[in-house]
């Protein structure tokens, strides 16, 4: 069966110079969507972006290479003011931007624990940054690519940087159910997916071994189709629908996230 085009759609793609980032920004472009493909830094995004060209069969006006360093606010802020000036209609943006916590707790120059604010805070703002674009015409959507490993999770709403008691485990956890109680706010469609183990740079979390990064990306990409009905709020593991850890869709849950993100971040939604 071959997939519908994707032609005349927009996504952006945080994260999307290795693993199932840049798989998804490579099977969207192969579809016809215009892709803006997330990197930490310029070069890092523009090198991904001469790849996909390189080897993907993709059209250079397809693309458009955009950074942002999660760790920096300022840069997240950057990045939504110059998506909205330059692509006013977004279709999708697939959070997918992530990281291991470290070994050693780790606080960025915003104050947030690092895994808190790059997996979570970094799309919490830009998501919310970026609501206008999303919304400016019917249809608009967020994929959280999150994981199975947010039912571990607990969010320590009183000390978010786990300032007294820390592991890289229950850190990453609790960043994976924000993502994963943020696809719950009502202000624009969305869904959070586990795409499955993968072999990435985060599969020693995990397991030893997993599926590829593209079979990781499919289930995203599914998600971005505008003919795959979604529901806000829903869950999947790779293309089930499941039900999340219970936490994920309690109303109150999201509305005590949503006063935290603000606070952190400087942003009232």
């Amino acid at each position: 069966m071959t997939s519908a085009p994707l032609t005349g759609r927009t996504v952006l793609v945080t994260g999307a110079t290795s693993g199932i980032g840049y798989e998804t920004a490579c099977q969207l472009a192969q579809r016809g969507a215009t892709v803006l493909v997330h990197g930490r830094t310029a070069d890092e995004a523009q090198a991904a972006t001469d790849r996909l060209i390189a080897t993907a069969g993709v059209e250079a006006g397809q693309l458009c290479a955009v950074s942002a360093d999660f760790t920096r606010l300022d840069e997240v802020e950057t990045l939504a003011h110059r998506v909205v000036g330059t692509h006013p209609h977004l279709d999708v943006l697939v959070n997918n931007a992530g990281m291991a916590a470290p070994e050693r707790h780790t606080i960025t120059a915003d104050g947030n624990e690092i895994a808190f604010q790059v997996n979570f805070l970094a799309h919490y703002l830009l998501t919310s940054l970026l609501e206008p674009a999303l919304t400016s015409a019917p249809g608009g959507r967020v994929v959280n690519v999150s994981s199975a490993l947010h039912r571990t999770g607990n969010i320590q709403w009183s000390d978010p940087n786990r300032t007294k008691r820390y592991s890289r485990l229950a850190a990453y956890a609790q960043s994976q159910l924000a993502l994963t109680v943020f696809a719950a706010d009502p202000r624009v469609t969305a869904v959070s997916i586990h795409p499955g183990i993968c072999d990435t740079a985060l599969l020693p979390l995990y397991a030893h071994e997993g599926a590829t990064p593209a079979e990781g990306a499919a289930h995203v990409v599914r998600l971005c189709d505008p003919a795959t009905e979604i529901v806000n709020g829903a869950y999947y593991d790779r293309d089930q629908h499941v039900d999340p850890a219970p936490a994920a869709t309690e109303i109150r849950s999201v509305q005590r996230l949503n006063k935290l993100a603000s606070l952190l971040t400087g942003h009232t939604a």
